[in-house]
C-alpha cells in the first residue's frame, strides 16, 4: 500500500479543509473545518472519552433522518468553541447548500472541540463565529464560494485532488487563515498539548490495493502520552508507511530518561475525522469512526479517560462502489492505521511553546541525520 499524493484527508477526492488560529492577545486557539462536496457526505460518529463537546452527534445515529453531512468542524475552546460551526452554517446556506426544506436549506454541520481554554492567557480567548467563517473561506479558494475547485470537481474515484491552494494570509486583525491541509500547530490544534508536548493537527492517508482511499485528520490534544514508554519514539510512528517516517530514530537513553512531563490535572481530547471515498452507509460510517479509535488508543496511552472527549467522525464521500465484506474490512483496518499515523504526524509537526516543548525539542537524537 502506499498514501495518496499529498498523504492528507483531501486525498479523499471532494474533501478540502481550510483552518482559522489565533495567536496572541490572550488567544491560542483556532478552527478546523473539514468541507464535503456539496451534495454532503454520508457520516458516522464514535464518542469513546468521558467528557465530550458535541453538536449534531445524535443526528448521526443510523436510526435518525439525515444521511448526509455538508461539513465537519473541528475546534478549540472547549463548549464556548461550538459557536465556531454557526459561521460555516452562514457560509453554506448562502451558497444554498444543505439539507433541503420548505423554504430554503439547513447545512447539516455536526462540530467537536478540544479544551484548550486559557493555553493563550486569557480563559474566555476562544473560537467564535468568526472563526467558522474564516476557516472554511480558507477552503474554498475564492473565499466563500462552496463550489468545488477545479483541482477537485470531476476528479474520478481512484484518484485525488489537491484541495485548496497552500499558504498563510492575513485576516480579520490578527486571525489567520491557512488554506493547506497542513499538519503541526494549525487550526484547531494551535493551542493543543499532547501528554506535556506540544500537540496539533496532523494528517495521513493510504491507498487501497483496490483503488480506494482511506484518510484522517486528527487535533491531538490528549492527556495521555503519545510516546512508547519503551523508548520514547512517537507511538503512531509504528503504523507507518514504508518510508514514512524514516527520518526518525529512537532518541538516546539520557533524553527519554530526562523526559519528566508535569502530572497536573488537566482536561484535554482528541478529535477528528476518518474518510474514505467508497459508498458506505451511516452504520458502516459508524463502525469507521469506532475502528478508528483504535488507531487512537494504539497511538495514546492511556486513550478515553474521564478528561478526554474523544470524538471521531466517518465519512464517506460515495464516489466509489459499495464495498464487499472484504474491502470492508480492508477500509476499517485502513482507518485504524491512517489514524495512529495522523496523531504522530500531528505531534512531530508541532510548534513548541511554553509549558509544551515540541517533540524533536525535548529528544533531538530522534531526528535522524543524513547520510
Amino acid at each position: 500500500m502506499r498514501a495518496g499524493p499529498s498523504n492528507s484527508l483531501t486525498d479523499v477526492a471532494g474533501l478540502r479543509v481550510g483552518h482559522a488560529q489565533r495567536v496572541g492577545g490572550g488567544y491560542r486557539t483556532g478552527t478546523t473545518v473539514v468541507l464535503a462536496p456539496p451534495s454532503g457526505a454520508v457520516a458516522g460518529v464514535d464518542v469513546r472519552g468521558a467528557a465530550p463537546g458535541t453538536r449534531e452527534t445524535e443526528l448521526l445515529d443510523p436510526r435518525n433522518l439525515v444521511s448526509r453531512v455538508h461539513a465537519v468542524v473541528l475546534t478549540g475552546g472547549s463548549a464556548y468553541g461550538l459557536s465556531a460551526a454557526c459561521g460555516v452554517v452562514e457560509r453554506l446556506a448562502d451558497a444554498g447548500i444543505g439539507y433541503p426544506v420548505a423554504g430554503g436549506v439547513v447545512p447539516i454541520v455536526p462540530a467537536a472541540v478540544i479544551f484548550d481554554l486559557g493555553r493563550g492567557g486569557t480563559f474566555r480567548a476562544v473560537p467564535d463565529a468568526t472563526f467558522g467563517t474564516a476557516a472554511h473561506d480558507a477552503a474554498t479558494p475564492d473565499g466563500g464560494s462552496a463550489a468545488l475547485p477545479p483541482s477537485v470537481a470531476g476528479v474520478p474515484w481512484g484518484r485525488s485532488g489537491t484541495g485548496s491552494p497552500d499558504g498563510v494570509v492575513p485576516a480579520r486583525g490578527t486571525v489567520t487563515l491557512d488554506g493547506g491541509v497542513g499538519n503541526g500547530s494549525v487550526g484547531a490544534g494551535t493551542g493543543a498539548r499532547a501528554g506535556g508536548l506540544a500537540g496539533g493537527v496532523g494528517t495521513a492517508s493510504v491507498v487501497l490495493p483496490g483503488g480506494a482511499t482511506v484518510a484522517a485528520l486528527v487535533v491531538a490534544n490528549p492527556v495521555g502520552s503519545v510516546l512508547d514508554p519503551r523508548d520514547g519514539t512517537l507511538a503512531g510512528a509504528r503504523y507507518g508507511l514504508p518510508g514514512e517516517f524514516d527520518h526518525l530514530q529512537p532518541p538516546l537513553q539520557a533524553e527519554v530518561d530526562a523526559w519528566r512531563p508535569q502530572n497536573a490535572p488537566s482536561f484535554n481530547t482528541t478529535i477528528g475525522v476518518v474518510a474514505t471515498d467508497l459508498t458506505l452507509t451511516k452504520a458502516q460510517c459508524g463502525k469507521l469512526a469506532a475502528v478508528a479509535h483504535d488507531g487512537l488508543a494504539r497511538a495514546i496511552r492511556p486513550a478515553h479517560t474521564m478528561t478526554d472527549g474523544d470524538t471521531i467522525f466517518g465519512l464517506a464521500t460515495c464516489a466509489g462502489p459499495e464495498p464487499d465484506h472484504d474491502t470492508l474490512q480492508e477500509v476499517l483496518a485502513a482507518g485504524a492505521d491512517v489514524f495512529s499515523r495522523a496523531i504522530a504526524h500531528a505531534v512531530l509537526a508541532a510548534t513548541g511553546h511554553e509549558d509544551a516543548p515540541a517533540y524533536l525539542d525535548v529528544f533531538p537524537s530522534a531526528q535522524r541525520k543524513r547520510a
